[in-house]
């Protein structure tokens, strides 16, 4: 599963997060796994109206300069600074089905009644609507989660419209051990390219290399729970090439983390380009 890191707050202020007023201009960030800046102390006092909270800068309910009410329907988080961060995604087109259960997954059904999904795509939902980690420190999910037994097979799926086989850009760790795949997609009257990410796999198939063809239904890799121990599941994820990219030479140069990069890739609902299930 994947997270974007916010901090902690204080129980009172965490209880008002939603309804919580901000005043400034949003800011754009990037979608990565980067903490490091994170944990840095504020260097400035709170900004007139705001009162501090432990490191962050919260605004009282009933703001009357909040813009909350436009940026309420984007997808955003308040930083540290008392600032929205709105981040760039690619939300469920309206001519796709909502039901997770209507569309073809790596893995079998792994819930009661045939069901497959158990935490779905939530950054384009309000920031109060968006997953929590269980230490109050985590916020959005990027993808979704499909639990299964450990050790059942993923096997690739070929997106809708797909052109050709997929190919492996990588093996290796980034949610766990993870495999991701490219995947050349007819969109818009134009081929456009996707990843998918298969993370926190126990294992990713005999000989699976970056380089290789992978076929419809062929095996990339196992359930487990690397990178989210005690937590077995395939972490599926979808983002889209930015134009004129290629992947696999910005991975001779840079880290797998550098896919997740707002100059590389935009996170993008699954549902937009899984297939739909045959009835």
């Amino acid at each position: 599963m994947r997270f974007i890191r916010v901090p902690p707050l204080a129980a009172l202020s965490f209880a008002t997060l939603g309804t919580a007023r901000a005043h400034r201009d949003p800011v754009r960030v990037s979608l990565t796994p980067v903490e490091s800046s994170i944990d840095a102390p504020l260097s400035a006092p709170c900004a007139a109206g705001t009162f501090p909270d432990g490191d962050a800068c919260v605004h009282l309910p009933g703001d009357a300069r909040s813009s909350e009410d436009a940026l309420s329907a984007e997808n955003a988080h308040r930083e540290r600074t008392g600032r929205w961060a709105v981040y760039e995604q690619i939300p469920r087109r309206p001519d796709r089905p909502a039901s997770y259960d209507e569309y073809r997954y790596p893995v079998p059904p792994g819930l009661p009644g045939g069901h497959f999904v158990l935490s779905g795509y939530d950054l384009d939902r309000p920031d109060e609507s968006q997953r929590r980690g269980r230490t109050l420190h985590a916020v959005g999910h990027g993808g979704v989660d499909l639990p299964d037994p450990r050790g059942t097979p993923v096997a690739l799926v070929a997106l809708e419209n797909q052109v050709g086989d997929a190919d492996v850009v990588y093996v290796g760790p980034l949610f766990g051990t993870t495999v991701v795949t490219r995947h050349t997609v007819r969109e818009g009257g134009r081929l456009r390219d996707y990843v998918l990410l298969f993370g926190h796999l126990d294992a990713p198939a005999a000989g699976l290399v970056a380089g290789r063809a992978v076929k419809d239904g062929e095996v990339v890799g196992y359930v487990g729970d690397t990178g989210s121990p005690e937590l077995v599941h395939l972490h599926l994820e979808a983002r889209r090439v930015r134009e004129g990219l290629d992947v696999s030479t910005r991975l001779k140069t840079k880290s797998a983390g550098s896919l997740l990069e707002s100059d590389a890739t935009v996170v993008c609902d699954p549902r937009n380009v899984l297939p739909l299930r045959i009835p």
